[in-house]
């Protein structure tokens, strides 16, 4: 029996192992995205008030009844020479009818994801941005975006490539129609 010599690792495949390895601090998260480890501390309670609003009517009002998650990792496409993007939402939709979370791996891939939302904090660039690349390459249909800093809200769909075709952004405080499978008007009155 010959035991054959293990190739020599790419730059992005020691930045994913690198990157799987990492233990980080308890309450932050790591996430890996397009070749960058990006580590986020524990958000504040504005920003989950401003998650929590979307959530509840979400869940009341869909026309779709939807599972949610908080913090799942996603593995999704990335650009380039880059390994796969590790993304943490700050929320992920799914219809319960798929039970997408059911066994999942920490780590699972995004198929059935009708929306992710995130909430800008200490890095709201990537949220605004890289993130919204990575959820376009994903081929996730709806990303949701509360943006505090600019006290907006903004809908991305219909992605292609590393972009979203359709935005439509409204000020916090309007409100904003969300399609099928959710199907109603997102109230952001309560953003302010």
């Amino acid at each position: 029996m010959t035991a054959r010599a293990r190739e020599p690792l790419g730059h992005a495949d020691v930045v994913l192992e690198g990157f799987l390895a990492l233990d980080a601090p308890e309450g932050f998260r790591a996430e890996l995205i397009d070749g960058e480890i990006v580590v986020t501390p524990p958000p504040d309670g504005d920003h989950e008030d401003a998650l929590a609003l979307v959530v509840t009517q979400v869940i009341r009002r869909s026309r779709t009844d939807m599972d949610f998650s908080g913090n799942k990792g996603l593995k999704l496409k990335s650009g380039g020479a880059c390994p796969k993007n590790h993304v943490i939402p700050d929320g992920t939709f799914a219809p319960t009818e798929l039970r997408l979370y059911r066994g999942a791996d920490p780590w699972m891939p995004c198929d059935g994801v009708a929306m992710v939302v995130e909430v800008t904090s200490t890095k709201p660039q990537a949220d605004r941005e890289a993130k919204r690349r990575c959820y376009a390459r994903g081929g996730i249909p709806l990303y949701l975006l509360v943006d505090r800093e600019t006290s907006s809200i903004t809908l991305f769909g219909d992605p292609e490539g590393d972009e979203y075709r359709e935005h439509r952004t409204r000020p916090l405080g309007k409100p904003l129609t969300l399609p099928e499978p959710f199907a109603f008007d997102l109230d952001t009155a309560d953003f302010l």
